[in-house]
């Protein structure tokens, strides 16, 4: 069985799905902080667990042959993480020594890890690569690049491989449109733009249109989430391809800035979508881009959807099917 950790999320459940269409055995553990039940294939097996406790989280190793493990259960808000480090230390990093108590107990000893760009914090160099400097600049971002130096040392003692992979802006859906992206909480560009075509806001707003860049706005690296999810397929045959242990930044290696993006979901939706500028928000850097080579090297991973256009379109059949996400479902 692979264990996908946080099944339950955006990113998670699209794992879950792609890996059951593969014909691989699927458990889900997940504790509906925000995830949605609704968005769990019913093919895999679920289980509602807090990775902190760890009583619980061992029932899942001993009633399954845990083969590798694909890690996606973190807090991921930036701001959030801001005002309360301690919940991230505590879910993020300690949840992750748990799953690396029963991975040395129960002798698993592959997982694929979802980490971030965040831990690089302000880039020095772009495209940014994986030896670029780390100095994360929120608690999360920390986190992330503690988990990974955990996974490092795990490595050494106990033998455990692990491949982390850090990226970048993540958008889209699944092309079915049966799942996509619902956050109780939504800070990510492309959805909140799109939430004014469905009536739930009147404009999107623009934090800063004087930043060095084409137009004057923040310039981000998206990637669709069906790339992301063949990116972690492809790291788990690495493992079990007796590879070691490795670092991977994964984007579309261009970037798109916020008044392109939102020009984009006018095409799509046939909306106008009234934009406002508003004041830059503190710490955004003006232009995050990867490098994916190694990634294209190591992997055969190269995105396959890196049309911002797709993208977008994706992500509006599915907002446009279920505008209140998993809600009612």
């Amino acid at each position: 069985m692979i264990l996908v950790l946080g099944g339950a999320g955006y990113i998670g459940s699209h794992a879950v799905k792609m890996l059951l269409d593969a014909g691989e055995t699927v458990g889900v553990v997940d504790n509906l902080e925000t995830g949605h039940l609704a968005a769990v294939d019913t093919r895999a097996k679920f289980y509602n667990v807090d990775l902190r406790d760890l009583n619980a989280f061992e029932s899942v190793f001993s009633e399954n042959e845990v083969e590798s493990i694909i890690h996606f259960s973190a807090n991921s808000l930036v701001g959030e993480s801001v005002s309360l480090p301690i919940k991230y230390f505590e879910n993020n990093v300690a949840g992750a020594v748990n799953v690396l108590k029963l991975m040395e107990k129960y002798g698993v000893k592959r997982i694929v890890f979802s980490s971030t760009a965040a831990v690089y914090g302000e880039p020095k160099q772009v495209p940014i690569l994986e030896d670029s400097e780390t100095l994360p600049t929120s608690p999360y971002g920390e986190s992330k690049l503690m988990m990974e130096k955990m996974f490092k040392w795990a490595d050494l003692a106990h033998g455990i491989r692990f491949v982390s992979l850090r990226y970048f802006n993540v958008a889209g859906a699944d092309q079915s449109g049966d799942i996509g992206e619902a956050h109780g909480v939504e800070t990510h560009l492309i959805p909140l733009v799109l939430q004014v075509p469905l009536g739930k806001r009147k404009e999107i707003t623009i934090f800063g249109d004087d930043y060095p860049t084409k137009d004057g706005t923040c310039i981000r690296d998206y990637i669709h989430v069906t790339d992301l999810i063949d990116a972690h397929m492809r790291a788990l045959d690495y493992l079990r391809q007796g590879h070691g242990s490795e670092i991977f930044n994964l984007g579309s290696g261009d970037g798109f800035s916020v008044k392109e993006i939102i020009d984009v979901a006018r095409k799509v939706t046939g909306h106008e979508i009234p934009a406002v500028i508003a004041a830059r928000r503190a710490g955004d850097p003006s232009t995050l881009i990867a490098s994916s080579e190694k990634a294209e090297r190591l992997l055969g991973w190269k995105p396959k959807y890196n049309d911002v256009e797709t993208i977008v379109k994706d992500a509006w059949n599915w907002h446009s099917k279920h505008p209140n996400g998993f809600v009612g479902l």
